[in-house]
């Protein structure tokens, strides 16, 4: 599927991975809604796209964790009188600490975020895709997916559904012309990764760049392949040692590398 003049949305594209992927949808010819909380930084990402690819971009500044926020985007789509082609699930937040002292507000905040909103908004934009025959989703999910992760107890639990879900439904849709692709990377430079809550966090020693991530991931959007996960290592380490190792070491091997160093 050719991207040029394609139409995406992509949420959380304020910065980090999802700023990268609306920078390599437009260099593709593709226009853009882009969905964020912060109004600023959406619209100057949206003149520096127009502006360098002459595309049309669109700003929805929306909180994702607001009841009917899914329908909300939708809506908003809709007033615009734009078909959604690609939808990038990126929006998405963690939360450092041991779960029984973690304000239950956050996580909650989280769920809805990572799972929720993610889930509704594929269920909303993909019957449309499948009624034209073609559209890509891509769901921003992450290595954790893979292991139970002590002092991130939800944040990994998120992910893990993230995998399952988009592996699920890459297989439900097979032959719509519609595919779901689950974008599964390491530790990444993201606004997150350099919060106070993650300094001295072990598992942020060594990040990748969200632009590598971002670039890999929307090629294989573009190729429609359900599962990618970005740099050798991390292949290596997802499809050997976390799917093979006994549950309980990768459970205290994740908790090591969650602990301040």
């Amino acid at each position: 599927m050719t991207m040029e003049r394609k139409t995406a949305v992509v949420t959380g594209a304020s910065s980090g991975i999802g700023a990268e992927l609306a920078r390599i949808h437009a260099a593709h010819g593709g226009s853009l809604v882009m969905i964020a909380r912060r109004r600023e930084k959406l619209e100057a990402l949206k003149a520096e796209l127009e502006k360098t690819y002459g595309i049309a971009a669109y700003v929805l500044v929306q909180d994702l964790t607001e009841a009917g926020a899914a329908q909300q985007v939708h809506d908003h789509v809709r007033s615009l009188g734009l078909a959604v082609d690609v939808l990038v699930n990126n929006a998405g937040f963690g939360y450092w600490g041991p779960f029984h002292e973690q304000d239950w507000s956050v996580n909650e905040a989280l769920i809805k975020v990572n799972i929720l909103v993610l889930a509704a908004l594929t269920r909303i934009f993909v019957p449309e895709m499948v009624a034209r025959g073609h559209g890509r989703v891509l769901n921003v999910a992450s290595m954790a997916g893979f292991v139970p992760g002590p002092l991130h107890a939800v944040y990994y639990a998120s992910k893990a559904f993230v995998v399952s879900f988009s592996e699920a439904l890459a297989n439900e849709l097979a032959g719509t012309g519609v595919t779901v692709t689950a974008l599964c990377p390491g530790p990444t430079e993201t606004e997150f990764a350099r919060t106070p809550q993650m300094r001295d966090v072990h598992l942020t020693r060594r990040m990748d760049s969200a632009r590598r991530v971002a670039v890999i991931g929307y090629e294989a959007m573009r190729r429609g392949k359900p599962l990618v996960v970005p740099g050798l290592l991390n292949k290596i380490t997802t499809h050997g040692l976390l799917r093979l190792s006994p549950r309980r070491l990768t459970t205290r091997v994740a908790r090591r590398l969650n602990e301040k160093r």
